[in-house]
This record gives structure tokens, sequence and C-alpha cells, in this order.
């Protein structure tokens, strides 16, 4: 008789597609480097691609896919837009259903399912750090951070180590001073800038506005910010889905800050479906509205215009994106494009025809980019996206970046560069020229060499002996599986 499995593990990250994917990798990778239960705990309009995301982990009919279970938190009058509270709320209930060993219905599907042992460990997303308190209000158990950003995140980076509890004391005497509210004070203490160059491990010297590219639209996230470092400081552990291979500095410097409390880091990267699966693209095609055209428009321009003439540009799914209809038109007549609000990114990123991503560079896109060996040509706006840009430009040297796009703080003076961005359509039409025609004729090849190099050390991360397959066992050390 076999014996009976060992832990519980509870998974959650926030909806958002670049903490969620990633996670039902990881779900994948612990049952597979040893049988335990895991629940993946998810909002009810994200169950079945949660679902469909786990299965492209798994090879039909195996078997250990079956220890993994996704279940829809009851959570009322969810939209588009993140509710805080009736998250928490629908957390509250299904985690104390866990804890108490009760049969749980599935708020989207109205499965039940049956009773397992107590939760034995806990990941959760570090945006969620309301989530930790109640986890920890139910009982003792070990409760490990999900951290999806780049490492050398600034907004995180930074007032982990350098603020450090002053933070709060500022934004108090800001609101007294000002008679600000406190997520008006929290923005200013956090994002102010003074023109200071700061220097992270693994990036060039930053003005620290140059952190701020784009004019912020988002007002109030420094209370996110709050609740995001008191989660890195309240965890038990920290799960990075960056590859050492890719920010080593950074994470060495976590590493030695967590070490300070006894605390390990895993940095598991790159957490990927195999992209050898045809499932992968089969799925992420069927997801898409427009995935069998943009295939076939792939497939045709590549017969007309070769391998790596192709030019990807991040789809524009951001509710605050807007493509005017003489756009559309344009680009409809000329036969020579395709806009769609969703794309295959992984098909598309792996078809031949594929030559260049322009991209925000998110973390999550970042890391994709570069296990399918796809130069990139950067456009960041926010949060770690300026510091993947940096890097990937100036330290790696796989990328170009635009600097005539940049808005608001963005057009001062570039500290690594020296220069100061004109931001007029004519300056962003000439910068687009230059950019492709050196893409395509100038030192593009090089790029894409050196892209070639650090694909191979990051696809080795998870072979015998590699830092992430290496990671991935002590976790599960420190998962007591």
């Amino acid at each position: 008789m076999s014996s009976p499995l060992k832990g519980h593990i509870i998974l959650y990250a926030i909806e958002a597609w670049g903490h969620l994917r990633p996670l039902t990798v990881l779900a994948a990778k612990i049952v597979k480097t040893r049988p335990t239960h895991v629940t993946v705990l998810t909002n009810p309009n994200r169950l079945e691609r949660v679902q469909t995301e786990v299965s492209r982990n798994f090879d039909s009919g195996d078997a250990t896919m079956d220890l993994i279970r996704v279940i829809a938190m009851p959570i009322p009058n969810i939209s588009t837009e993140i509710n805080a509270g009736a998250i928490q709320t629908g957390f509250a209930t299904t985690y104390n259903q866990l804890v108490n060993r009760e049969p749980i219905k599935c708020a989207q599907s109205g499965t039940v399912h049956n009773p397992l042992p107590i939760p034995t460990a806990v990941v959760l997303d570090f945006v969620a750090n309301a989530l930790l308190d109640v986890v920890r209000a139910a009982h003792s158990v070990r409760v490990f951070a999900w951290y999806t950003c780049s490492v050398s995140s600034d907004p995180f980076y930074n007032h982990a180590f350098e603020s450090g509890k002053d933070t709060r004391p500022k934004i108090e005497a800001k609101m007294k001073e000002t008679g600000m509210s406190f997520s008006e004070a929290t923005d200013e203490v956090l994002f102010n800038t003074t023109g200071k160059v700061l220097r992270i491990p693994g990036l060039p010297p930053m003005h620290d506005y140059e952190h701020q590219p784009q004019e912020i639209l988002v007002k109030g996230i420094g209370q996110a910010v709050l609740d995001c470092r008191s989660a890195l400081e309240k965890c038990d552990g920290l799960i990075m889905t960056t590859p050492e291979e890719y920010e080593p500095e950074a994470i060495a410097d976590f590493k030695t800050w967590f070490s300070k409390t006894s605390r390990s880091v895993y940095h598991l990267g790159p957490l990927l479906p195999a992209l050898n699966n045809p499932k992968v693209s089969d799925e992420e095609k069927s997801i898409a509205v427009k995935g069998q055209e943009i295939s076939r428009f792939m497939d045709s321009s590549l017969q007309s215009h070769g391998p790596q003439s192709m030019i990807y540009v991040m789809s524009h799914a951001s509710p605050f994106s807007s493509v005017p209809d003489s756009v559309k038109k344009k680009v409809e007549n000329s036969g020579l494009g395709i806009l769609s609000q969703f794309t295959p990114q992984h098909t598309i990123l792996a078809h031949p025809v594929t030559g260049w991503f322009v991209t925000h560079c998110g973390q999550n896109s970042t890391i994709e980019t570069i296990t399918y060996g796809v130069p990139m040509i950067c456009w960041p706006f926010a949060g770690d996206q300026p510091f993947n840009a940096a890097r990937l430009t100036d330290i790696l040297d796989v990328a170009y970046e635009l600097y005539e796009v940049r808005t608001g703080l963005g057009l001062k003076p570039i500290f690594r560069n020296g220069k100061t961005p004109v931001g007029t359509i004519e300056a962003v039409r000439e910068e687009a020229a230059r950019v492709l025609e050196d893409a395509f004729l100038g030192h593009g090849q090089r790029k894409r060499e050196n892209l070639k190099k650090l694909r191979e050390a990051v696809m080795g991360s998870w072979s015998d002996g590699g830092s992430s397959k290496l990671s991935m066992d002590a976790l599960a050390d420190a998962l007591d599986i």
C-alpha cells in the first residue's frame, strides 16, 4: 500500500496574468518534484483559464495533474476591477473551510471538493498583504511571498532597503504638514523625485525620476507599495519568478536581506510551460479571439518576407489603451499587420517569422521573450518595466529602448546616455526609423547573438545542477514535502 501524501500547499495570486500564469507552472513544478496536494485558489472569472493553464504543464494522461485542484472563491460582485474587500472576504471564507477540513464548493463550477489535510504551507502574492493576515489569524503555518516583479524594482527595492521603517512617520508628517489624505501623502513620499542618482546592483546609474518614464495615470498606488513591503517583512520566505542568470546582483542582495532574519529566497525562473508542447500553442490560440487569424498571418508573412522579418508589438489589452479608427483602417488596408486586444504570445514568440518584440518590459514578458530568444525594443511605462529596459539595453545589450515616447518626468535628462527626449511626434518617428534600421541592418545581429547566450544560460537553470532546479529542491525541503 502506498503511503499517504505528505503536505497540502495552498497557492494564490491576484488575477493579473503576469502573477497568475507562472503560479500555475509553480503548482506543476511542486507536484512533479515531490507529489503532494496542491490547491490553487482564484477568482471566479479566472477559473477556466487557470485550469487550462495548469493542464499545459502535463502530457495527456499524466495522473500527477490530479494532485492539483483549482477552486474559485466566493467573491460577490466581481468585475473587471479588483475588489480587494470582496477578495479578502472570499479568501477568508475558503481558507477557514480548508483549515476546518470542510467540503468546499467551487463558486464558479459548483463542484464540491472533499476535505484534504490542513494546509501545511501557503504561497501568497506579495501584493496580497491582507490575506497573509487572514492566514496567520486562522492557524500557525509557513507563508511564502510570491514575488513576480524584477528584483531590481525601485518602488520595492529602495524603500525596502533604504527607507525601512522611517517611511510611515514621513507619511504622517506630510499629512500633518499639507492636510493630504493618507493615500495622497503616501504617493508624495514614495514617488517624490529630486533628481538624485540611484545606484542599484546590476543596473546602470539612473536619476530617481527615470523610474517614471511615463506620466502616471493611476493614483493611490503608494498604499499598495507599503502593503507589498509589509508582506516581504512578515513572510517566512520569498519565491521569485526571475532566474538567477538574469539579475544575479539584485538576487544576492535580497538573499542577504532575508538571511538577517533567518529566512530564505528561492529563485525559480523561468516558470513557463514546456516550450515544445503542442498543447501550449493550440490552447493559447483557442483562447485568443484572433488566434487562428494571427497564426495564418504569421505563416503567410514567413513565406512572403522570410524568417525574423516580423515585429510583434505588445497587445493593447490595457483599459487605458485606445487605437484610433484611422490607425485600425490603415493597418487593415496595408495587409502587413493585424490588431488584436489579446494575442497568443507564446505562439508568436516561438514562430520563426518573429524578429523583434516591442514590449513594455513587464517581468513576465521579459523572461518569456528571453526564453524564446527574441530581441526586444523596449517601451517601459512604470513599475519594474524601466529597470528591465535599462538592464536589457545597457547591461545585457540584447535590446533597444525608445526614449522619445516618454512623457511627464520622462522628458527630463537621462543619466546613462546624457540624452534629453524631445517628445514630439516627429522625434518619435525619427527614433523609430533609426531603431528599426539598426535592428535589421546594423547592430541588431550583435544583440541577437548576445540574447542567444543569455537564453542558453537561463534555460540551463532547470537542468540537473542548475540554479533554479537546486532552488526548487530547496523549496520542496522548506515546504516539508
